[in-house]
């Protein structure tokens, strides 16, 4: 089960663009594409009929271990826990400061 989210702001941990934040836009099994990280060139065919093609600049997955979710209260990248709420919903928690994680 991955603790990172669709809507989630993350920081990254390591590789090219370590220490840069962003929101998650897609998960895809166990990889997550993060906005404004992580981009490449990548040549495009034109498939329709007036259509251009070209090289375009488009975000790739990278490995969710890779980012940590950063906490909105404390504003740091934390660990995420789960907890059950009052009505028996699990929810995300930060390790940190205690605060949910919506």
């Amino acid at each position: 089960m991955l603790k990172v989210k669709k809507g989630d702001t993350v920081k990254v941990l390591s590789g090219n663009d370590k220490n840069k934040t962003g929101e998650v836009l897609e998960v895809v099994s166990g990889k997550v594409v993060v906005k404004g990280i992580n981009i490449k060139k990548k040549h495009m065919k034109p498939r329709r009929q007036g259509e251009e093609g070209g090289i375009i600049s488009k975000e790739f997955p990278i490995h969710a271990s890779k980012v940590m979710v950063v906490c909105p209260k404390c504003n740091k990248a934390v660990r995420v826990g789960f907890e059950l709420d009052k009505n028996s919903n699990k929810v995300r928690v930060c390790k940190s400061c205690g605060a949910t994680i919506k």
